[in-house]
């Protein structure tokens, strides 16, 4: 292949759930016995130290909550509530650190509660805190039985407490009591919702239009969300963001992104000096002064404002320079919207996408945004000579002659792999359409050459809309199904490098494309495989494509990739799987496949890239219906140990997915200990209850034996009447 952009494999797979917090999961629990008086005392003293660690534990947690405050959303009085009461107890726990050891079960036991729910708590918090503030509103049902659950646990813990084992003085004894009858009463009766709030949102969700939102609604949710400055918006633009990348549904992120536009269209319409607001222009006819929508395609996906000056960074996704460079600057290694780790942090200029915009502004009659001075310039048109060369070459290749058209497709090629220059001057003369036209030709060498020609020439962005709108997919992808092998090689390269646009990759997905490519991966050259799995990979990240890739058998392909170490092809096989699997067709169709042991193999002895997405398929297989069945499996294979290594030293993805699979572990041996016992128990009575029966018989019997033995005894009457004669 002469050149191609490259992908990044293993970058994070587009998530279908929220990521576990990133902190260590208790241990699987293990019990001894200690015999002797040696044994006794060890107990003693391990028992002491545990307890001032649970206590300075508990005094930490209080003091982090004590940290978090300015609850700036619609549970800012039940935010502030719970902070408050907590920050009550440390009087408390400074006492309970100078406190008697070793401590009885029963208080040791009600502080580990309460040091569970005060994690809980502190977690809460810091969403009050960092959380988006229309999630929270739009989750009210979860985020209210959350407060509820930590009340009632902290009501509980609080209660169980005995202050006199803690040595607790009577005034900090009467303050406690006082925060644990708050607690108590606030178990009993739940603070209600706004839901009036609720519902204003759902109204503006629920409009066509912008146009059609009731201004006073807009105005209610901008004051009650504190959504009304520039700064506000932008940080709850980023929140949104940060929970895509976290994990969360792409769906949920995008209605929550068009509720936020709304409502920073609107302030920005009643305080233009806020940001870059759309100018008004007096239309014709009817209408008087309207604001004409901007379209979304636009916008910055992070500020949600037209752009300026839009760039393109290594994933294909178009940005506004300032906000993306705020984004990389924070230290995001990742790209907001896809979620892919990024590879470098190069930023292209979007060259048509600010053509169309200026389009777009001038037809609207606004003035086009001014943008910055550029470091980056487009490339230098090419000289008279130049242009006329390929004038040249275009009339060659419009020719009848065989022979013409399969050198001037040769000399695109290579003029097309040598410069940024080269790719734009060709592009401009017009060659792409006519390159398009002879993807179908018979002749192996002039086909080879247009499509590695259209493969060099896409790696300049404005190319990539010009071979779209030429309607070369179905080319490429005929040539990918019945060319030589390295016609295929390279139009797999040729579709990857069109994928890095978002929306090409729905008319790649929709042009049959992803069955060639499944083909080529299980039966191409080596390079070939490379090719397809850069190109699927791309491809998949696009939700509508992962059933398709399903459906044409890329699952037992990537399945057999990971297990031959030979093929050199288990990086790029793992990160596909990673995406799949969190399609429903997917993970079925790698459950069929019987994958736990491979799976549990590479995180055992796989690279740090490959256990961590060996553990994020993982993740969405022990999840749903079979779950119980695959965490049972991972058992036997001895992952507990594996996952508890990689939550330790793993990647930071892989961390989270290790803590994640630990804690459903935890769950589920947790069940199967319990229903161990519950059988046991019910043995147990079994066993009592036929122990009873077998009784009952024997006495019974031995009953029957005394009575007959009896009525062998008694005399008979013929023997009473000898007596009576003698």
């Amino acid at each position: 292949m002469d050149e191609e952009a490259k992908p990044n494999p293993n970058a994070d797979a587009a998530p279908a759930a929220a990521e576990a917090a990133a902190s260590s999961p208790p241990p699987l629990s293990s019990s001894e016995s200690a015999e002797g008086k040696d044994k006794e005392e060890e107990k003693e003293e391990e028992e002491e130290e545990e307890a001032g660690d649970l206590v300075e534990k508990l005094v930490e947690l209080v003091e982090e909550i004590a940290a978090i405050s300015d609850f700036r959303n619609a549970y800012r009085r039940q935010f502030c509530n719970l902070s408050r009461r907590i920050r009550l107890l440390a009087p408390m726990l400074e006492e309970a650190k100078e406190g008697p050891r070793p401590l009885p079960e029963v208080s040791y036991s009600a502080l580990r509660r309460l040091r569970e729910a005060l994690a809980d708590s502190r977690e809460l918090l810091r969403l009050g805190v960092s959380g988006s503030k229309i999630s929270l509103v739009l989750e009210r049902e979860k985020i209210m039985k959350s407060f509820q659950d930590i009340t009632a646990r902290l009501e509980q813990a609080l209660g169980l407490i005995s202050f006199d084992e803690l040595d607790i003085s009577d005034e900090v004894r009467e303050q406690v009591e006082l925060v644990h009858a708050q607690f108590k009463r606030a178990k009993e009766r739940s603070d209600p919702s706004d839901d009036d709030l609720f519902n204003d949102l759902v109204s503006v969700y629920n409009s066509s239009t912008s146009a059609n939102v009731d201004p006073d609604i807009l105005q209610r949710l901008s004051d009650k969300l504190q959504l009304a400055t520039i700064s506000d918006l932008n940080q709850e633009s980023l929140i949104l963001h940060e929970m895509a990348s976290g994990g969360d549904p792409g769906a949920v992120v995008e209605k929550m992104s068009m509720l936020l536009k709304r409502i920073k269209d609107f302030v920005q319409s009643r305080d233009p000096e806020m940001g870059t607001p759309v100018n008004t222009t007096e239309l014709s006819g009817k209408d008087n002064m309207a604001s004409p929508i901007v379209p979304d395609d636009f916008r910055c996906p992070i500020s949600l404002d037209l752009m300026k000056d839009p760039v393109i960074v290594a994933t294909g996704q178009t940005y506004e320079r300032g906000c993306i460079e705020r984004w990389l600057e924070a230290g995001h290694d990742t790209c907001p919207k896809t979620q892919q780790k990024l590879p470098n942090k190069s930023l292209t200029p979007n060259y048509v996408l600010r053509s169309l915009i200026a389009q777009w502004c001038e037809a609207n009659g606004m003035e086009p945004p001014k943008r910055a001075a550029q470091h980056h310039n487009a490339p230098a048109s090419c000289t008279a000579a130049e242009h006329s060369n390929v004038v040249e070459l275009l009339q060659k290749l419009l020719s009848q002659n065989l022979e013409d058209q399969r050198e001037a497709a040769g000399m695109l090629r290579q003029l097309a792999k040598r410069s940024p220059e080269n790719r734009a001057c060709i592009g401009d003369a017009g060659a792409i359409p006519i390159l398009v036209s002879l993807l179908s030709t018979t002749d192996v060498s002039t086909q080879e050459h247009v499509v590695t020609a259209l493969l060099n020439l896409s790696i300049y962005e404005e190319n990539k809309a010009r071979i779209i709108t030429s309607g070369a997919v179905p080319g490429v992808v005929h040539v990918l199904k019945r060319g030589s092998m390295e016609a295929r090689e390279n139009s797999a390269a040729t579709l990857f490098s069109l994928s890095l646009v978002d929306e090409n990759k729905i008319t790649i997905g929709a042009s049959g494309a992803i069955p060639a490519l499944v083909l080529l991966l299980s039966n191409g050259s080596q390079r070939g495989k490379r090719d397809a799995a850069t190109a699927l990979f791309n491809l998949c990240i696009y939700q509508g494509n992962k059933g398709k890739a399903v459906r044409a058998g890329l699952i037992p392909v990537l399945l057999g990739l990971v297990t031959e170490t030979e093929s050199g092809m288990m990086d790029e096989a793992l990160a596909i799987l990673a995406i799949l699997s969190s399609h429903p067709e997917g993970k079925t169709a790698i459950s069929s496949a019987n994958a736990i042991p491979m799976l549990v193999g590479v995180i055992r002895n796989g690279s740090a890239r490959n256990k961590e997405n060996a553990a994020a398929v993982l993740v969405h297989l022990c999840n749903g219906e079979q779950q119980q069945q695959h965490l049972a499996e991972a058992q036997e294979q001895g992952i507990v140990t594996l996952l508890e290594e990689l939550a330790k030293s793993g990647t930071d993805r892989g961390k989270r997915k290790a803590i994640q699979l630990l804690e459903r572990m935890n769950r589920f041996l947790m069940q199967q200990s319990q229903a161990q016992a519950q059988a046991e128990a019910m043995a147990q009575a079994h066993a009592h209850a036929q122990s009873q029966a077998q009784v009952q018989a024997l006495n019974e019997a031995q009953s029957q034996v005394e009575m007959q033995v009896e009525q062998l005894l008694l005399p008979t009457t013929s023997h009473l009447s000898d007596r009576r004669d003698g």
